[in-house]
């Protein structure tokens, strides 16, 4: 063979490792925030936001080793905590809809009032969370509204604990989930995702806490054995009505132990747990306008 066929040979194969290796670090870092928006599309992907204008702290880690990180934005003294994914993978569009206010937030830096600080923890159980959605590296979820739904796949963490169920709030050992038992730990906070939002609250004192979860359509008060503070009502109110939510002062569907909201309302910090419509979307314009008015209602 001649020497131009070798050379020409040589360069075509060339060509193609460097466009399979430009295919493959591609691939690999793309992450399917567009679920924010349109769950579970797959014609386009954008990437987490830069958290450029946050503050980044490691909390904790989780049963498996995996970082629990909070993200702060302003620098007032009046902390409001933002907490998804404590059900993991079962409701992954609480953690896409605290990315997405994170990317909101990192955008329009004003939207945090000067005497506020908001704190963001998108991924309160990233081992339940991973279990269901974690494919080397990247998100893939096709299918797992109906799986996990249905199983409650994703919805523990690697202890299968429920970390709803794992706060000094009337806690057991066994607590319910939709009729279902389910584990709540050897003792309360025995686990380390609960652990990490104990102290990290402990640390803030936040004026008010809000716990993004799914699926209620609804927005819930908390209490334990005290009752319900007064300022959980207001933030309630505020919150279901800028977002059109039902305003729920009491759950009461069945019973539940040891919840974070009602441990907060034990130690006198007001909590709120806003429940998205469906399992498979964040009810973004919604929530943005809750979250507006939370901050206003703080705001001097």
């Amino acid at each position: 063979m001649t020497r131009n066929f070798w050379i020409g040979f040589t360069s075509l194969i060339l060509l193609v490792s460097l466009i399979s290796g430009l295919v493959f670090w591609f691939t690999r870092s793309i992450v399917i925030e567009d679920l924010v928006i349109e769950p579970f599309a797959t014609t386009t992907t954008e990437v987490l936001p830069d958290q450029s204008q946050s503050v980044e702290k490691t909390i904790g880690t989780s049963v498996l080793g995996r970082p629990i990180k909070a993200f702060t934005f302003g620098s007032g003294e009046t902390n409001l905590l933002f907490v998804g994914g404590i059900h993991g993978g079962y409701e992954w569009n609480s953690v896409f809809l605290a990315y997405k206010m994170m990317d909101y937030l990192t955008a329009n830096p004003t939207a945090v009032p000067a005497n506020v600080s908001v704190v963001i923890v998108p991924s309160a159980n990233p081992d339940g969370l991973f279990e269901i959605v974690e494919v080397e590296g990247r998100f893939a979820v096709e299918n797992v509204p109906d799986a996990a739904n249905t199983t409650g796949v994703g919805r523990f963490n690697a202890n299968k604990v429920d970390l709803n169920r794992n706060f000094a709030c009337k806690w057991q050992p066994k607590s319910t989930w939709k009729g279902n038992e389910v584990a709540a730990g050897a003792n309360a906070f025995s686990e380390p995702e609960a652990a990490a939002i104990r102290d990290l609250a402990l640390e803030t004192k936040p004026a008010l806490a809000v716990f993004w979860h799914s699926a209620g359509n609804s927005v819930y008060a908390s209490e334990c054995e005290a009752g319900i503070l007064p300022k959980t009502l207001e933030t309630m109110k505020t919150y279901a009505s800028a977002a059109k939510y039902n305003a729920v002062p009491s759950f009461d569907a069945y019973p539940i132990t040891g919840d974070v909201e009602g441990w907060l309302a034990s130690v006198n910090i007001p909590a709120i747990t806003v429940e998205l419509s469906t399992h498979d979307t964040t009810d973004w314009e919604r929530n943005l306008a809750g979250t507006k008015a939370v901050l206003e209602l703080f705001s001097e």
